[in-house]
């Protein structure tokens, strides 16, 4: 281990993190060239190309002109993305009237009328509301 001291051992480990980051980085560049549909084919084609063929510059370049958008469509992915888990969770779950039909309803408030859980007044309140 003489040949190889301590600092060394941490120096390459750095600069390996160091790239792999980078290489998400350039991954997700590339993910987020794709993902525009603001931007032109050959937008899109001269951007890949800049990155590909210079990638450091390229990288450094696409951050500063589109890093904001680029942050602006991760949050609307992500916002679509919940906003969809959440219509699947509701619609496995029962609650959604969007995926019940006005029958099912009328049925479910008609049980719970029978078992005494809402009053006649409110059973006829929540028939109007489904009904309109």
């Amino acid at each position: 281990m003489d040949d190889y001291p301590a600092l060394s051992v941490f120096w390459s480990m750095l600069w390996f993190f160091v790239w792999i980051m980078w290489l998400f980085l350039l991954f997700k560049i590339i993910t987020d060239i794709f993902r525009d549909h603001e931007m032109s084919g050959w937008g899109k084609a001269g951007w890949l190309i800049f990155v590909i063929l210079l990638p450091f510059l390229g990288v450094l370049v696409y951050v500063i002109a589109r890093g904001k958008s680029m942050t602006q469509r991760d949050l609307k992915s992500a916002k679509q993305n919940e906003a969809a888990f959440q219509d699947y969770i509701r619609q496995t779950a029962g609650t959604a009237p969007a995926g019940a039909s006005g029958a099912d309803e009328l049925a479910k408030l008609a049980d719970l009328r029978a078992k005494g859980a809402i009053t006649e007044e409110e059973f006829q309140q929540a028939k109007v509301k489904l009904l309109t």
